[in-house]
Order: structure tokens, then C-alpha cells, then sequence
């Protein structure tokens, strides 16, 4: 008998079709590359570096939170507390008190603050996150697209952003370490 994970999870079928359900009709900034695919570009990278199920299902829920209607109540009924935990250090608060949308560099400044007492999991989200981000970065560069304009910050913000991000989130475990190497090779590959 293996150790092994199961070749197959309902748990992560159902994360699946829930984010791609979350997630239908929206785009990433810029391309016309549905959502889902960076989703499941997250979850992907996450159980390649040997995350449990857990922070994989939530690599799949990054954002759903965030960017959809779902909320945090919503996940933990379909995938547990922990997922919930997980899905909710990677949400920033996008609105004020009055519903008005914050400026970008407090969401940001906020953001990382929180994730200075993450756990591990959640850190690990947020790498694998930024990985695909700037993965999609730099191939739309090469595709000779303005990606800076799809962002509600100029060149220097985002990649000030990027780099705060693994500062905080890159250490503490050999995981991590590998997450964050991996993306701030892309980061400098930007310059």
C-alpha cells in the first residue's frame, strides 16, 4: 500500500467545477484567457511543490472571495474551515465602510501586513499566486502587450507590490523558499 495521495479527489472535482462556476465569464487583465485557467494554474503549481489537498482546494478559491459574489461562509460549508482559513488570508478588502472601492496601495499595504502572521499554507497561496501572475506578466510582454495598463498602479507600484509579497510569504519553510525563488527569477526577468 502506497503512501501516495489518491490519482483522483471528489473534494478537488468539486473545488474545480465551483471556482470555474465562481469564476465564468470573467478574464484576465490582459488577455481574453478565461480566469478559471489561472486558478487552476495556482492549484497546479501548489500540488507540484507538495501541498496537502487543503491548500490545493484553496489555491483553486484564491480569489473567489475576492472577486466574486461567494463568500467566505459559502466555502467553508462546501470545503471546511481550514480551506475557509486559507482562502480568506488570501482576500483583500476591496471597499471601505461606505462601499466605496480603496485605493490600491492601502488594499496592498493592508494585505501584506495580514500576511505577515499567516500560516505557511496561506503563504503559499499567495507565492504560487504570484508565480502564475508573473509568469503571465512576462509572457505578455514577449507577446508585445501593455500590461501595465491593465493595473490600477504604474510599473513601479506593481513591482514594488511583487516584491513585498515575497519578502513576507518566502521564508520559514523549504517550500516557500522554492516558491519565492522561483518567482522572483520571472520578477527580475521583468527588469
Amino acid at each position: 500500500m502506497s503512501d501516495a495521495p489518491p490519482l483522483y479527489s471528489d473534494r478537488l472535482e468539486s473545488a474545480s467545477r465551483f471556482a470555474a462556476v465562481a469564476h465564468q465569464g470573467q478574464v484576465r487583465r490582459s488577455s481574453e484567457t478565461p480566469y478559471f485557467q489561472h486558478v487552476a494554474a495556482v492549484a497546479g503549481i501548489l500540488e507540484r511543490a507538495g501541498f496537502a489537498e487543503d491548500v490545493v482546494i484553496a489555491g483553486l478559491l484564491h480569489d473567489v472571495v475576492e472577486d466574486t459574489p461567494t463568500t467566505l461562509d459559502e466555502v467553508s460549508r462546501s470545503f471546511g474551515p481550514e480551506v475557509a482559513r486559507l482562502v480568506g488570508f488570501c482576500s483583500e478588502v476591496k471597499l471601505d465602510a461606505s462601499g466605496r472601492k480603496r485605493p490600491w496601495i492601502d488594499r496592498k499595504t493592508d494585505h501584506l501586513a495580514a500576511l505577515a502572521d499567516a500560516p505557511v499554507e496561506a503563504r503559499a497561496v499567495i507565492l504560487a499566486d504570484k508565480l502564475h501572475n508573473l509568469a503571465a506578466i512576462a509572457h505578455d510582454l514577449a507577446r508585445g502587450v501593455d500590461v501595465w495598463a491593465a493595473f490600477h498602479a504604474d510599473r513601479e507600484q506593481v513591482l514594488w507590490y511583487y516584491e513585498a509579497s515575497l519578502r513576507v510569504c518566502g521564508e520559514g519553510d523549504p517550500r516557500l523558499e522554492r516558491l519565492a525563488l522561483a518567482c522572483r527569477a520571472v520578477l527580475e526577468s521583468l527588469d
